[in-house]
């Protein structure tokens, strides 16, 4: 085989390689859409009888892009339309499963990001969401999680089975439970807040466009990721 033909070859295989992670990667964003709009009509079942700020908010935001927001939170979902794979000093290529198949390292990434509600409801465009997790599906449709509280997903190595709607519930209540429960909104350092722009103040008038992020003026660490 020629250097062209040998070219042509494996831009063949590495498309369809693409073309098969992004397949089994929608597929698993749709059923977690699916999950989240279900989970969100439970909960709210449930929640009867509370104030009605204490609701789950379900939103599709298109093929690519969902939302849930649970009372002053918000969980943004997107999933990426390219294909990814690891830098060679992650541990998952050391595992015998990517050993006998190196394109099973091949995955799509769906990304869960907390952002406050009033970041959304007020338009403030300068706010900063927070990375609190992220699924890795490859073609066989076995998963891998890293996140905050998502240490008893698979980590560091792919699942023995397909993800299943119970595990894209637990991947959601584990961004939940630490979304909402654990990651508090801090006053940002005095230092960080003392300048403000006119511009700031007018707009903060009407839209209180002042930037706001849970953790702003301060590091956010992936300590259990």
């Amino acid at each position: 085989m020629g250097n062209r033909e040998h070219i042509v070859e494996i831009l063949k295989e590495k498309a369809s390689l693409n073309q098969l992670v992004y397949e089994k990667t929608l597929s698993v964003f749709s059923e977690l859409k699916d999950t989240l709009q279900e989970y969100s009509v439970e909960a709210n079942e449930m929640l009867e009888g509370s104030e009605r700020r204490i609701r789950f908010v379900y939103q599709d935001r298109g093929k690519f892009e969902a939302q849930v927001q649970i009372a002053s939170d918000v969980l943004f979902f997107s999933m990426h339309t390219n294909v990814f794979t690891f830098d060679r000093g992650k541990s998952v290529w050391k595992s015998d499963y990517i050993i006998s198949d190196k394109t099973n390292a091949y995955c799509g990434i769906i990304n869960i990001y907390n952002f406050l509600a009033d970041s959304l409801k007020y338009n403030r465009s300068e706010d900063q969401g927070y990375l609190v997790a992220r699924i890795f599906i490859n073609k066989e449709g076995k998963y891998m999680v890293e996140g905050k509280r998502q240490t008893k997903m698979p980590h560091g190595h792919f699942s023995d089975e397909p993800i299943t709607e119970e595990i894209l519930i637990t991947i959601f209540e584990n961004a939940i439970s630490y979304s909402v429960t654990e990651f508090d909104l801090l006053v940002p350092p005095y230092d960080y807040s003392k300048l403000v722009t006119l511009e700031q103040i007018n707009t903060k008038i009407d839209h209180s466009k002042i930037r706001t992020g849970k953790r702003l003026g301060f590091d956010f660490c992936s300590d259990d990721i």
